[in-house]
This record gives structure tokens, sequence and C-alpha cells, in this order.
């Protein structure tokens, strides 16, 4: 339709819905293509027109995707026409373009090449949006405007080329597709071959990077308190730099609760989206226009996240917030196995020093127990009895957190294969100590040893004698000193030994090697006693 002069309404380009649709294409800095460059050919024929166009509307400028007679391959909007079409429900004709308000100071009709007549028909999608206009346009004023048939070529020309653009997008799209299913399996190989955090991120930042057509991609670890992010490796495209080191989200917006609760962050536009809005500037200094962050949770919480930047508002597909889960989660899973693979080295080399200490130990047990036997039978229920005491610290020690226990449950474990435990003749008092691997072992074959002598000769070998383990945390200097105190009460009239046993060497030996304890041992008329004074730090030490 002719449209009436003196309409000055001044077209607005910014529609976000229409933006996003129009970026939904794709279509935007593409190449030439044939079929779009024989409808404007045709539309020049038959309108008989020197200049045909194919002109989308951005935000900021007019791009065309076909253009025969006009040399510009986009203009800004202060020179365009074709913006005055996204409101019209049919053609838009101007048959004087220096007689039309909107128009007349347009610097394309004020200056080269000094256009007259425009005649454009609205590229319209299925969802309503007008993402341009296919429009002719002439040097000299068209009083007439079009024929009736030129008109009705010209709106079923622009029909065809929303066909076009169509079956362009759904091409674009499978290839996309294709393209992501390609680099998910390229990716599974680099991932299951690398060695490293640093090398398996790089691989997954380039991958996602390169796929999406992104400006930068990467990985980044949180902070226990969820408010700052370090980037270990990042992925740039020419031109754009990286980001590894340590950045605070508020920086940047309210963008960190809801990536500590686990939601996607998606923003197309860093200015218009209401969480970054107010630090766009900052997020635009980083060439950062929209952004797409998957969080990484472990337990209830985010420890980390993939992120993907564009240096240009972009809408982002649900098919490239899926792939870039998809990488998000295979990432995770190889940082996983890597530290899985690094855990049980450690533990291997862990479990060889233990068993080679155990069996040092049955050695040195076994021939301290047997060298100067008389009694075969006493001496082989004594090296049971004390390898039954290994095996019950062994067991605290596996079934622990971290490989460890409590003095108590240490203690009590070394007791348990003496019948006078389960009657209340022995007692155990004392605030709870953490007893590291180290320590453990040598401890509980110390009580052993001192159940078994008060077993053979002391407290335990009378029917009315009781045994009282107590211990306290004192501070010393320089540091905090266990006590521990064996008393034994009401037993058999003690006699001070003439010579040393293994077992007396093995509870000096074994604590001094172990934890740095010293040991005094009394023999008062009423009962044994021995006192053991360690560090509270060695006595923690896990190895």
């Amino acid at each position: 339709m002719i449209h009436p002069i003196g309409n000055s309404i001044k077209p607005d380009t910014s529609d976000p819905q229409r933006l996003a649709e129009l970026d939904a294409y794709g279509i935007l800095d593409t190449p030439p293509e044939e079929g779009f460059d024989d409808v404007v050919e045709i539309a020049r024929l038959i309108c008989d027109a020197p200049v045909a166009l194919v002109s989308l509307v951005a935000k900021d400028r007019q791009w065309f995707k076909a253009r025969v007679g006009f040399a510009p391959c986009e203009t800004d909007l202060n020179s365009s026409v074709c913006a005055y079409a996204l409101s019209e429900p049919d053609l838009l004709i101007i048959p004087d373009l220096t007689a039309d308000a909107r128009t007349r100071a347009n610097p394309l009709v004020t200056g080269d090449p000094h256009i007259r007549f425009y005649a454009g028909a609205p590229l319209r999608a299925s969802s309503g949006q007008v993402l341009g206009s296919l429009c002719v346009i002439g040097t000299k004023p068209r009083p007439e405007g079009l024929s009736g048939r030129q008109a009705e070529a010209l709106r079923r020309l622009a029909r065809q080329m929303m066909v076009l653009l169509r079956e362009r997008r759904q091409l674009t799209s499978i290839q996309a597709a294709a393209a992501r299913r390609l680099a998910l399996a390229e990716l599974g190989d680099h991932l299951r071959d690398a060695c490293s955090v640093a090398e398996m991120t790089a691989e997954a930042a380039q991958v996602v990077g390169q796929t999406l057509n992104a400006s930068r991609a990467g990985y980044g670890e949180l902070d226990p308190s969820g408010e700052y992010i370090t980037i270990l490796q990042d992925w740039a495209a020419p031109g754009e730099t990286s980001l590894t080191g340590r950045h605070r989200f508020a920086d940047y917006g309210t963008i960190g609760p809801g990536l500590a609760q686990g939601d996607t962050l998606v923003v197309p536009d860093v200015a218009a989206d209401p969480r970054t809005a107010g630090t766009a500037a900052a997020l635009e200094d980083i060439r950062v226009s929209a952004m797409l962050n998957v969080p990484i949770r472990e337990r209830g919480r985010t420890v980390s996240l993939f992120f993907v930047h564009a240096a240009t508002a972009r809408a982002w597909t649900p098919e490239e917030i899926a792939f870039t889960r998809n990488v998000a989660d295979r990432v995770q899973a190889g940082i996983g196995r890597l530290r899985a693979e690094e855990q049980q080295a450690l533990l291997n080399r862990e479990l060889s020093h233990r068993m080679k200490n155990t069996l040092a130990m049955v050695q040195a047990i076994a021939t301290q127990t047997m060298r100067n036997a008389v009694d075969l039978d006493a001496a082989r229920d004594a090296l049971a009895n004390r390898l039954i005491a290994m095996g019950k610290a062994h067991d605290l020690l596996l079934t622990g957190e971290r490989e460890s226990a409590s003095l108590a449950a240490v203690i009590r474990g070394a007791l348990t294969i003496h019948d006078d435990a389960q009657s209340g003749r022995l007692h155990l008092d004392g605030p709870f100590v953490h007893v590291g691997s180290k320590a453990a072992l040598s401890l509980s074959l110390m009580v052993h040893e001192l159940a078994t002598n008060a077993a053979k000769y002391g407290a335990l070998s009378a029917p009315e004698g009781r045994v009282r383990v107590t211990w306290t945390i004192e501070q010393g200097d320089p540091e905090p000193m266990v006590r521990l105190c064996w008393i034994e009460e009401n037993g058999p009239l003690v006699t001070p030994p003439t010579r040393r046993g293994f077992g007396s060497r093995l509870i000096e030996r074994g604590l001094a090697g172990a934890f740095s304890g010293e040991v005094q041992t009394s023999y008062l008329p009423e009962g044994a006693r021995c006192m053991v004074t360690a560090p509270l730090r060695t006595l923690e030490a896990d190895e």
C-alpha cells in the first residue's frame, strides 16, 4: 500500500522478541547464496527497478542478505527505509522519498545514490514477527507505484524468501546437531586419554567454544562461600582475551545466588537482563554481551561451572544449552575418574607401607616370643594373643573415618581378648582423644601386653582384682600432652621383676618409635602402675 505522506512515526527496531526470532535464523553476516540472489534479481526484473535488496533489520543496523544494484552490504538504521516496513501489514510503497516526512532527510536520499522510490514487502515469520523486507528501489519518483501484478509478485517473492530462510534454518539446525554429536564423540576420546584436569578442561573448552561459535568458553571452580570463581582453563577466539584467574560474581551482577542453587544461567543480552544490566559495562569491558553458565554440583553443592561467552547479544537455543550441559557432565565424570585414580594410587602406596610395617612387627614379635621359650604351648598362646591384638587394632583402623579411632576404642579393642573385660573388672575413663593410624597399632599392642601381664601376675589373676585405665589432656610446655595411667588394684602382692621381659621392651620401644611417648612403670604392693606421657600432636598424627 502507499503510505500517506506526513507520517513521521519513528520505527521501533528493538523489540526483543523480534530480535530473538531474527537471531534464531542465524542468517546475519553469512556469505551470499544463489537462491537468495535469484530472488532479488527476479524482483528487480519484475518491478523494473535498478535496485533490489533482501534487508534484515537488526537492533542497530540493516544488513543485506542479497542485493543487486547496491554496493554496501549494510547500513546504519538512520539510512534505513526498510525499518518502516516492520510495522506494515502489507506492502510499504513510498512513491517519492523526498516528499515523505519519514525519509526526506535520509542520507541515501539526500546524498549518493539519491534514491527516490521504495517498495518493500515485509518478511514475516510464522510467529508473526517481521525480520525485514524484500524491497525494490528506484532513483526516480514513481507516482504510480507498482502495478497490481508487480505488487502481487513482490508479495509472493517475499513469501518465497521466507521459505528459503526456513529451509536454511532447518538445514543449519541439522548441520549444527551433527557438529555437536561429532564434537561430543571426539571429546569423549580426548577425555578418556587425558592425564590431568588442566588437559581435560582445556580440551572441553575448545570443543564448546568452536562448536558453538562462541568468543570464549572455559571451566572454573567455586570457593566454599560460592562468592568467587577461579577459572583454571579457558579457550578464547582469535582477538579475545583469556579470563583465567580469580573473579567475584558480585562484580558482574546478581548471578551468584542462582548458580549456587544449581540453576543454569542463560543471558542472551547482558544489557537487557535484570541480573546483569547494572554491571553491563564491566561485562562489556571483557567483551561479554551474552553468557551461558552451567553449574556442576557435588553432594548438593555447586563446586564448579562451565561457561560460554559471546561478544554480541545472542539467543542461546535449548540444543546449545543441552550440549553445554552434556559437556559439563562429561568433564565432571572425567575429573572424578582422575581423582579416583589418584586416590587409588595413594591407597595402594599406603597399603603397601602398612603391610611392610605389619610384617616387620609380626616378625619381631614372633622372634622375641619364641627366642627363649621353654614352654612351647605357652609361647604359642602368647604369640597368638599378640597377633590377635594386632588384628583388633587393624580392625579399628579400617572401620574408622580417616583410618583412625578414638583412644577409648583402641584400648577397648585391645582388651576384648581378655575374659575379665566382660565382667566389669576393667574400667576406662577419659576425654575423647583422636588416635591416628601411626600410633593406634603400637598403643593397642602396649595395652595388650599390660593386660597379659596383669592376667598372669597382677590384678587380673585374682578374683577381686581390678584395672583402671584413665587419661587426661594437660597443657604442657610447649604443647598439650596426653597422660595415660594403667592402675592395678586388689591383686596379689606385687614383687618387682628381676629382669625386663620382651613385653616391657615392646612397650617402651614401640611407644618411643611410634609417637614419642615416655613410659614410667612402678610396682607398688597394692598393684603395678604404668604411666605414659605423649604429645597430643603425635598421638593424632595419621602417618
